[in-house]
C-alpha cells in the first residue's frame, strides 16, 4: 500500500517560506497568486496490510514523528502499491 502524505503549517502560523516564494512570484508578474503556502509531500511504501491498519500506522507516525502537530497539519490518502 502507498501513503501519500502532504504536511503544511497551520493557519496562522507564520510561512516565511511561503511569503518568500508569493513575494518572488509577485516580482515576476505573477499577481494572481494571492498567497502561498508551502508544505511537505511524503510517499510511504508499506507492507501488506490492510487499509484500517495502515491508517492508523500513518495516523501514528504522522502525530509521532512526520508532522509538528502543535503547527502543522497534515491528510494522507492510501492507495494499492504500483
Amino acid at each position: 500500500m502507498l501513503a501519500q502524505i502532504h504536511i503544511i503549517l497551520k493557519n496562522g502560523v507564520l510561512d516565511s517560506q511561503g511569503k518568500a516564494v508569493h513575494h518572488a512570484l509577485t516580482d515576476l508578474g505573477f499577481n494572481e497568486a494571492l498567497d502561498v503556502r508551502v508544505g511537505r509531500y511524503i510517499e510511504l511504501k508499506l507492507s501488506d496490510i490492510t487499509e484500517v491498519e495502515a491508517e492508523a500506522l500513518v495516523t501514528d507516525m504522522c502525530e509521532k514523528l512526520l508532522a509538528n502537530t502543535v503547527i502543522e497539519s497534515y491528510r494522507f490518502s492510501l492507495a494499492p502499491n504500483q
